[in-house]
């Protein structure tokens, strides 16, 4: 019961708070992050290295290396590497195109 709970919470902020994109051409909706738009904490910089797409394990099956992703106003990419969190959640390291 708490899983489903979970579940539906992520489902809810990814569709309101995420960005919109495509993978493989099915849209998603995930969390981008980019070097280029790196948040300054103070003068302790975060520690981003390249970009990514964090998206739910359902928008992560079948999505394999090489795979296009566009992200809409932020360019396209290539997955690089594809790393589940365990939570839920997988995380699409991306190269820009």
């Amino acid at each position: 019961m708490f899983r489903d709970l979970m579940a539906d919470i992520d489902a809810t902020v990814f569709d309101v708070l995420g960005d919109a994109a495509t993978v493989q051409g099915k849209p998603v909706s995930g969390m981008f992050y980019a070097p280029w738009l790196q948040p300054a904490l103070g003068k302790l910089n975060t520690s981003i290295r390249e970009p990514h797409l964090v998206v739910l394990d359902a928008d992560a099956v079948g999505v394999s290396k090489g795979a296009e992703v566009q992200v809409m106003g932020q360019g396209d990419y290539a997955v690089v590497s594809i790393e589940p969190d365990g939570t839920g959640r997988s995380t699409l390291v991306l190269r820009a195109k």
